[in-house]
């Protein structure tokens, strides 16, 4: 009873925001970091963050994810001083920008700071799994999403071993979804990101897009495969040049159930679903 109530979940409680889950839905990235793997550019200026911010919300994103800390593979922890100052100056500009703000942090810290100052989602990484992470949620209004991560950024790509990756993500995902609960989290809060790239090697990630209708079960998913290794080593592609396949892998996540995408490059997202939703509803009405 539980998984079939968290299934029909349609709408994602953030904070000021309900969000429909009718369609799928476009997460704009703003890295705010000097080591993001999408472009090694340094972010870390807020006037360019905050420009950039606001050029994905013209093209379209539904959603703003900001970051500070970079979780690339090999990536070193930062303090939590320093990812809330890169990311509270974006987060204080872009609180009114009329979409739902998240801030991606692993920290207990950040993430009671963030609330304070108005961010409507927290995007833990780590699955709130640090201690007080889940207290620093549960008395607010805020959207979670829960990713799976194998091991942390610093060596999480060394060796990924999994038995069964989509029943050990599943897993993960029930528990950290009953602990959440049990703290006051509503389903109609939750979304849950199996971390493709994140303790993973090729064929786990996979798996794990492949298995993405069993996953879904225990309410609605994010899903990132912007730009990521997984894309790169089908492809033979170098990062700026793994648009094409992030675009295909988008649209066979969302065939497969996706209620949000997490992706660098929104007009190209909005396009390819724009596109990819009139030949679906031609399909359906055909049939």
């Amino acid at each position: 009873m539980e998984q079939r109530q968290a299934a029909a979940v349609r709408e994602w409680m953030c904070g000021r925001f309900r969000l429909a889950l009718g369609r799928p839905l476009i997460m704009g990235i703003v890295n705010v970091t000097p080591d993001s793997f999408s472009d090694r550019r340094d972010r870390t200026d807020p006037v360019e963050a905050i420009e950039w911010a606001r050029r994905l919300i013209d093209e379209g994103a539904d959603l703003l994810d900001i970051g500070g800390e970079s979780t690339r593979p090999g990536a070193p922890p930062v303090a939590a001083s320093l990812e809330l100052d890169r990311v509270l100056p974006v987060l204080s500009a872009m609180r009114d920008c009329g979409v739902p703000v998240s801030i991606d942090t692993r920290k207990p810290e950040v993430m009671r700071e963030a609330l304070a100052h108005g961010a409507d989602i927290i995007n833990d990484v780590g699955g709130f799994t640090a201690p007080g992470a889940i207290e620093a949620v549960a008395a607010s209004a805020c959207g979670v999403c829960i990713m799976h991560m194998q091991g942390d950024p610093a060596t999480m790509q060394q060796a990924p071993d999994y038995g069964d990756v989509v029943t050990e993500v599943s897993g993960f995902f029930a528990d950290q979804r009953t602990a959440l609960a049990r703290a006051g989290v509503k389903p109609e809060r939750m979304m849950f990101d199996p971390g493709i790239g994140f303790g993973k090697a090729l064929e786990h990630n996979l798996a794990l897009l492949r298995g993405l209708r069993s996953l879904g079960n225990l309410g609605p998913l994010l899903i990132g495969v912007s730009r990521k290794s997984v894309i790169g080593k089908l492809t033979g592609r170098e990062v700026g040049d793994r648009l094409a396949g992030s675009l295909a892998a988008m649209l066979a996540a969302v065939r497969e159930g996706a209620a949000v995408v997490r992706v660098h490059d929104v007009a190209a997202t909005r396009d390819a679903l724009t596109v990819w939703g009139a030949l679906s509803q031609e399909a359906s009405h055909g049939a």
